[in-house]
């Protein structure tokens, strides 16, 4: 028995083959957080003024407040308040004007800086805790039920085409982006000129770019030696119309007026986060170089 045990013992064990578990991937959002709550709009139709932050915990040794501070809102019992609330507060900054655009109105900027969670109900005030805060809250900013908001999903696309041909689509200019920026790049929030009217969708792809024009850069040039000029002719002399040359010189701006107008150039992509009236909220997602205010967009 006691061979027959050892001999047990020596042989190997057999182990159980290990199985391998990969979890699935989460679908990746275009635009998260700041991007996605405090990503502002400009809209044509009235904003609700009647609730607003009325004061502070600590409003005596400060005059702006962010993340965890306490403030007070005008909303109480009365208005179906409950502890546990979340509000969204914005800031109406004003009527948009700008050039870059053929619209008429596109209506007012509102900005989104933060948001609250109601942490106690009284009569005629609620209590708040800043939950997040985009910019410096200020008494006297707005208060409105949070927006719900669901983020296009990234999708597997195809290189970004730099010689891609116009799809006769709705087409708008870039008028405006976060926080008065003029020179943008990807993950950027910017407002376009294309809204509900012009029948765009949250997750719409357009493409960025630039007509070409027919202006060149205005580049100074010296003027060129004369001493190695032995033919007589000039370097930067321009081509002579005509079979034997002797018509009129060709210059840039002639050469340019035969081709078709719907030569351009690509400069990046973007997506539609939110849809107003007359305008929409879009984020960069890809460049192929710096984008401007006044780029020209087109849906995809």
């Amino acid at each position: 028995m006691c061979i027959l045990a050892s001999i047990a013992s020596a042989q190997p064990r057999t182990r159980p083959t290990p199985t391998l578990i990969i979890a699935a991937e989460r679908p990746m959002a275009i635009a998260e957080r700041n991007n996605l709550y405090c990503a502002g709009y400009v809209q044509t139709s009235p904003i609700d003024t009647s609730n607003k932050l009325v004061g502070a915990v600590e409003e005596q040794e400060q005059f702006s407040y962010s993340e965890n501070d306490v403030v007070y809102i005008n909303m109480g019992t009365e208005k179906g308040v409950n502890v546990g609330d979340m509000m969204s507060v914005v800031r109406p900054r004003g009527k948009v004007d700008t050039r870059w655009t053929n619209k008429n109105r596109l209506g007012f900027y509102v900005q989104e800086v933060g948001a609250l969670e109601v942490i106690r109900v009284k009569q005629g005030v609620s209590v708040a805790r800043i939950k997040t805060s985009c910019d410096n809250l200020l008494l006297g900013d707005l208060v409105q039920p949070v927006p719900v908001r669901t983020s296009p999903i990234f999708q597997t696309r195809a290189a970004l085409d730099l010689y891609a041909e116009p799809t006769g689509k709705a087409r708008g200019r870039l008028f405006m982006a976060r926080d008065n920026q003029e020179l943008l790049g990807r993950d950027q929030i910017v407002y376009i000129d294309l809204g509900a009217e012009d029948n765009v969708q949250i997750g719409d792809y357009l493409t960025i770019f630039r007509p070409l024009g027919k202006r060149n850069l205005d580049i100074s040039i010296d003027r060129e030696s004369a001493e190695y000029r032995s033919t007589g002719f000039s370097t930067r002399a321009g081509r002579k119309s005509g079979s034997t040359a002797q018509g009129s010189v060709v210059t840039t701006a002639k050469a340019k007026n035969d081709r078709p107008d719907r030569l351009r150039k690509v400069v990046g992509e973007m997506v539609i986060l939110n849809v107003k009236e007359r305008t929409a909220t879009a984020v960069i997602t890809r460049t192929a170089q710096e984008i401007h205010t006044g780029d020209w967009v087109e849906v995809q």
